[in-house]
């Protein structure tokens, strides 16, 4: 540190100010140290607290050292010492009350050092002892951009660490598709007005909400009559049967609510992040819907116990239907009230019902230790050891089973969602959501049994109500408990008209209780406090879904207002969709729905536990460690069961909207990516199918032509995929292959922005292939990287796929060379060769600015635009070439930024700035050429021009192409070589062996005229053609001549040309032979010459190619490693 002058605050002395004079805040246990280095010049790095240097910004090259808090924003909310800073004090309550978030929680204070530039390093005075830009680890740089806890952190780039200082380094994207802001824009990226937010602890938020929901008016008028059904043994049964449903259901909400970090949403924020938005998208619809319909079916339950009240006292308004109504629309507006109010108003609500209710339960235990005179003849005796007995077996009448007596009473223990539905109010999801669920299930468990057991242990299943039914003499043939209690309710059983009992009234709490009002009062406060919860999920859970754009037409409803981002408009449909309900008023038929919506919701939050288990995926790790896999997948399959014993036609009816809402988002594909585990099962059924895959030997009836396509950009050739697509599609492996050339450090950069961008070009087009770009020094290197190294296990490309390098005359030589040393190197490899020539050309990268073509795509969190600039020396007019050394070489790519979301609107690929003018005519070919095979072909021929037996991959290819649907209508003829006097014995040989192929042909043509000199005019033409690639080494000295071709390795020599005079006559003569039979072919396929590695110049066999293929209909020249890749063994 010598020359540099140090300036150091206390940290430890409490009452110590800064330049601000604002007190430090906390004690010296919880602060930390961190070291500026003042920058050149006044410039103040961003955020700063300053400590006591005075003058600093004057010295050049001084470090600061300030005091940093580190509960500014590195804490979350709820968490005890979160100290000051700049804004107010955060107040962390745990303890299950409410915590208001100030705005000192929700920014990290002062401390904002978001980037790193390596002119005005920020360096940290770590424990270490010395001076680095590594950041330690801390809770800011995990953020997602918009979190509610904090502003994100960006951790210095690996570029910033690792490159060269004295070179700018590159912007950093960010890897594994976490969302990210550029550094300059995220302190406004995410500014909420986040004064007064009401948070609530476990207890208000999940515990009171879960016990409401869960007991509802099933406890208060339909317990009693189950018990009576059932028996007391049964009932407990079905209780319990209910509570393991919801126990394991509780248990998996529990792990995926403490897998990270919940936002709101409820239900459809934990299925939708575990098992993708297609199952999140469907449930969460049906669980919106589902609420909002229960509003109406608790409202309807609680109009209908005033009725009853209204009845009883002869006041009815106009009839009973209409009363409900009428009562029914007005309690629901006061409830939509309440919820607007706020979500304070609504808690404060939820606690004034539920003491109404435990007074209720209270009143009912009271009751039944004091049995009345009054009531001995309604059928209530006290706890008595012979009714227990009595009630305790089954008795189910009127047509009722222990199924549907459990399906009425399963929908009572539903509601344990009721907390986790609005997560995002909470303080502290991940324990809240846990303790609260959980708690809640035991206690109003206990509390079912304990009110089943008792009312059933105190009172008879029928009673007359008659006081005068009282027995004076013994009865010989009264054995019931009643008898034996001197009363005699016989004349039930024999069929008379009991008005009172377990069986007969569903009033029997009423009538037990000490004070029967209260019990009144419990119906509606357990009616309203359920009506209340679902009133308020049902639009959180709404909002949750329209702004994640899984259904684009319900987008209005994300709007939130006000602190707590109210989602009012939700409210407003919930409230109307309800009235809608509450007017129809056959809730009969609604119930069963309702309650197989909420079921489906349980069945899928299970399976998500399952799934997300069974993919093993790193990133499930739940803090919650009571759940168990296999648990959860019998809870789902138990929920399945459930749904059908409440209501077959239910059941199908939920199966089908929840399929039919999984297709449509699957078929709408939301641009949305959660980490799902349905993406990490993907990735492990792939990973252990390619390792099973390994172990299999190559079997020549398995063969599949597996290519690796030298595309560069792979939107630069189109012609070139389209139709190498025709025969791999759905049947092997396709790689295009990018090479880039040009500097390192420039090509680096491009390969990982263009590897996502590419890759999600290639989906979007509807092409299965893989993109894998590499950097090399030239063409050649880049080919052999990718024949050695590109695939994985037995997917492994066998057969190499280039264009044809069509103005290979005008280029430069060593381009030639290098293209057909990739030929050798194929070979070599024991590749098979295909060379794919249209007489337009194939590289449409020059008109991609002016004409839109499918270039337009959305790169994950990047725009193109790409500029040309020419690095290599080569000529412009290299772009044709098949993988001109590809564009990356000419263009170089500078990066805007944008949004981080990556859901801008996306640019065209190249030229962006270039006018709209129309195409020159070749131009214009050029591009109809480009999309030739994405049309569907017509009813023409592919021609095979199957001269040389290469195993079979001249036939195969074709074969292939005509098994798709676009060229289903193409028939295939062979064209063979033969001797003029064999000419039928060779078609019949060829014939036998097509059909023990079982390939199908339209015509087998034997040429035997094949070896006949060509016409001198195409001699010429050719010889015209090479002359500036000849060596001419005998009008030359012998040392001159060696030297230019040691200097020239492509030049033709005198005695090569005389060596293969045959063979370049054949090709001529071949070039002559398809005019004359091919050239009204959709497609040629023709065995492509093979010339000998060292011995054939690279001008010469180029030359051959050329000749063979030019002014033809698109050729492909094939040759495949000369194994057999047909058969015609079984």
């Amino acid at each position: 540190m010598e020359g540099k002058e140090l300036t150091v605050g206390s940290a430890g002395d409490e009452g110590s100010k800064d330049a601000l004079g604002k007190p430090l805040g906390p004690t010296p246990s919880q602060s930390r140290f961190q070291v500026d280095l003042v920058a050149e010049g006044p410039r103040k790095s961003c955020g700063d607290i300053g400590a006591a240097g005075k003058g600093g910004e004057e010295a050049k090259g001084r470090f600061r050292v300030n005091f940093v808090d580190p509960s500014a924003g590195g804490e979350s909310p709820g968490e005890p010492g979160g100290g000051s800073s700049e804004g107010g004090n955060v107040s962390g309550v745990q303890n299950g009350g409410d915590t208001v978030m100030s705005e000192g929680s929700l920014h990290s204070g002062g401390h904002h050092h978001y980037y790193y530039d390596t002119h005005t390093n920020t360096y940290y005075l770590r424990t270490f002892g010395h001076n680095t830009m590594d950041a330690v680890p801390r809770i800011d740089h995990y953020r997602h951009t918009a979190a509610d806890l904090g502003e994100k952190l960006l951790r210095p780039s690996l570029a910033e660490l690792h490159d060269e200082l004295d070179k700018e380094p590159f912007e950093d994207g960010y890897a594994n598709g976490e969302e990210g802001t550029p550094a300059g824009d995220a302190a406004a990226a995410y500014t909420p007005d986040s004064k007064g937010v009401v948070k609530f602890g476990w207890i208000k938020g999940v515990l009171v909400r879960c016990m409401l929901n869960i007991w509802g008016v099933m406890l208060f008028i339909r317990l009693s009559w189950i018990v009576g059904q059932a028996g007391i043994g049964l009932s407990v049964l079905v209780i319990g049967m209910a509570t393991v449903v919801t126990t394991i259901t509780g248990l998996s909400t529990s792990a995926i609510a403490t897998n990270g970090f919940v936002r709101g949403g409820g239900a459809y924020y934990l299925i939708s992040r575990s098992l993708g938005p297609e199952f999140g998208g469907a449930i969460g619809l049906i669980f919106a819907f589902a609420n909002a319909v229960a509003v109406a079916m608790y409202v309807v339950g609680f109009a209908e116990t005033v009725v009853e009240l209204l009845k009883e006292n002869g006041t009815l308004m106009i009839d009973e239907m209409n009363d409900i109504r009428i009562i029914g629309a007005i309690t629901v507006v006061i409830l939509l009230g309440i919820s607007i109010a706020g979500m304070e108003w609504e808690a404060k609500a939820q606690i004034v019902l539920l003491v109404i209710l435990i007074l209720a339960i209270g009143d009912f235990v009271i009751g039944t230790f004091i049995p009345l005179e009054s009531k001995k003849p309604k059928g209530f005796f006290g706890y008595n050891a012979d009714i227990f007995m009595e009630n305790f077996g089954p008795d189910f009448r009127q047509e009722e089973t222990f199924f549907s007596v459990f399906a009425i009473f399963f929908p009572a223990a539903t509601g344990i969602l009721a907390g986790a539905n609005i997560s995002g109010d909470l303080a502290d999801p991940q324990s809240a959501i846990p303790k609260g669920t959980l708690l809640a299930i035991l206690i109003t468990t206990m509390v079912y049994v304990g009110i089943a057991v008792s009312v059933g242990s105190c009172v008879v299943r029928d009673a007359t109500g008659n006081v005068n039914d009282t027995i004076i003499t013994e009865l010989a043939n009264c054995t019931t408990a009643a008898c034996k209690l001197n009363y005699d309710f016989s004349s039930c059983q024999a069929g008379a008209d009991c008005h009172y009992g377990l069986m007969n009234n569903f009033q029997v709490m009423s009538m037990v209780s000490g004070f029967a009002p209260l019990i009144s009062a419990g119906i509606f406060s357990a009616t309203l406090s359920s009506a209340l919860a679902s009133l308020v999920s049902a639009p959180k859970i709404f909002q949750a879904l329209c702004k994640d754009s899984i259904y684009p037409g319900f987008q209005m409803f994300a709007k939130g207002y006000g602190k707590n981002n109210e989602p009012l408009r939700g409210y407003i449909l919930t409230f109307l969709i309800a009235l809608g309900f509450i007017l129809i008023a056959e809730l009969n038929v609604i119930a069963p729905i309702i309650s197989n919506f909420f079921l489906a919701s349980y069945a899928l939050i299970n399976f998500s536990v399952f799934h997300a288990s069974l993919a093993k995926s790193p990133g499930w790790r739940p803090a919650f460690k009571y759940y168990n896999m296999w648990i959860s997948l019998i809870g789902a399959i138990l929920c399945c069961i459930v749904m059908f014993v409440i209501n077959w036609w239910a059941a199908l009816l939920t199966y089908v909207i929840v399929l039919g809402l999984y297709i449509y988002v699957t078929y709408k594909k939301p641009d949305v990516n959660w980490g799902s585990s349905t993406q990490a099962l993907t990735y492990l059924n792939a990973l252990q199918h390619s390792i099973r895959l390994s172990g299999v030997e190559d079997h020549v009836k398995n063969f599949r032509p597996q290519c690796l396509i030298m595309t560069g950009a792979p939107n630069a050739r189109p012609a070139l995929l389209h139709l190498v697509h025709a025969f791999t599609k759905n049947v092997g492996l396709m790689i295009c292959g990018h090479v880039h050339m040009g500097p390192r450090r420039q090509a680096m950069k491009e390969l990982s922005t263009d590897l996502a961008k590419y890759q999600r070009w290639l989906i979007k087009n509807k092409m299965k292939a893989f993109y894998a770009p590499v950097h090399a020094e030239d063409l050649r290197d880049g080919g052999q990287y990718l024949m050695q190294a590109a695939g994985l296990g037995r997917m492994r490309p066998n057969t190499l796929v280039v264009g044809f390098k069509k103005n290979w005359r005008q280029g430069d030589m060593r381009d030639v060379e290098t293209y057909i040393n990739l030929f050798h190197d194929a070979f070599d490899v024991q590749y098979g060769v295909v060379v794919i020539r249209l007489k337009e050309g194939l590289d449409i990268s020059h008109l991609q600015g002016q004409d839109l073509l499918s270039s337009q795509e959305k790169s994950p969190c990047t725009k193109d635009v790409i500029v040309k600039v020419d690095y290599s020396k080569k000529s412009e007019t290299d772009t044709s070439i098949a993988f001109a050394p590809s564009s990356s070489e000419r263009t170089p790519t500078p990066r805007k930024e944008e949004d981080e979301d990556g859901k801008t609107p996306t640019q065209p690929l190249l030229n962006k700035d270039s006018k709209s003018s129309p195409l020159n005519v070749a131009d214009q070919r050029l591009l109809d050429a480009s999309s030739q095979f994405q049309k569907k072909q017509g009813k023409s021929n592919i021609d095979v021009w199957w001269l040389f037996d290469d195993g079979g991959l001249t036939l195969l290819i074709p074969y292939l192409i005509t098994t798709k649907k676009k060229w289903k209508d193409c028939k295939i003829r062979v064209f063979i070589g033969g001797k003029i006097n064999r000419i039928d014995h060779d078609r019949r040989a060829m014939a036998t062996l097509l059909s023990k192929f079982r390939i199908d042909f339209s015509d087998i043509m034997v040429l035997g005229d094949i070896n006949t000199k060509p016409k001198k005019e195409n001699i010429a033409a050719f010889e015209e053609m090479i002359e500036p690639f000849r060596l001419h080494e005998d009008d030359k000295e012998q040392e001159v001549a060696d030297k230019m071709k040691e200097d020239e390795p492509w030049r033709i020599t005198d005695n090569e040309l005389e060596l293969y005079k045959t063979k370049t006559y054949r090709q001529i003569r071949l070039n002559e032979l398809l005019k004359e039979h091919s050239s009204t072919a959709n497609i040629i396929v023709m065995s492509l010459p093979v010339a000998r590695k060292g011995a054939v110049s690279s001008a010469l066999y180029m030359a051959w190619l050329e000749v063979l293929s030019k002014d033809l209909p698109p050729i492909l020249l094939v040759r495949g490693n000369h194994q057999s890749v047909l058969t015609f063994y079984s």
